[in-house]
């Protein structure tokens, strides 16, 4: 055979793979490709979609983050009011205890002395009836002269 048969056996058979190629390889080939561009594309197009829902999330959490801490300023600003509150009610309660208690005690120190004076007049006007009996060498009886002492005890 000579170079121009042996040039047109191949190109029979070459437009024969050629023919086979595009009818039973070729389709499956871009059917695996379109989807796998297909696939690609959905995936660039989620990962965008998944980027701005990122986004929008940051920006949710860091306004609910922002609203947290303003309330939980606000929550610390009212505990230290009220802290402040029940200081001054504690203070002011002290403050009327420690008032009827001085009172209770100076009302309780002024009856102490009025009893105390009260002994000590009985005291002096037993003494005094004592003295009188030593000058008088006498006794002198108490009930007999009991005006008497009375009005010795309210001089004294």
């Amino acid at each position: 055979m000579s170079i121009t048969g042996t040039l047109i056996v191949q190109l029979i058979v070459f437009l024969i793979l050629v023919g086979f190629t595009m009818k039973y390889v070729w389709p499956p080939i871009t059917a695996a490709l379109d989807e796998r561009a297909k696939k690609i594309a959905e995936g660039l197009s989620a990962a965008d979609k998944a980027k701005a829902e990122s986004a929008a999330a940051a920006k949710t959490i860091q306004a609910e983050l922002s609203a947290a801490k303003d309330d939980a300023a606000k929550r610390l600003s009212d505990a230290e009011r009220l802290g402040q509150q029940l200081v001054e009610e504690a203070k002011a309660r002290a403050s009327e205890e420690g008032a009827k208690i001085i009172a209770a005690a100076k009302a309780e120190a002024e009856q102490e002395a009025v009893k105390a004076r009260e002994a000590l007049r009985e005291q002096v006007a037993l003494l005094a009836v004592k003295g009188a009996e030593q000058i008088l060498k006498r006794e002198v009886n108490a009930g007999v002269h009991a005006d008497l002492l009375n009005r010795l005890k309210t001089e004294l």
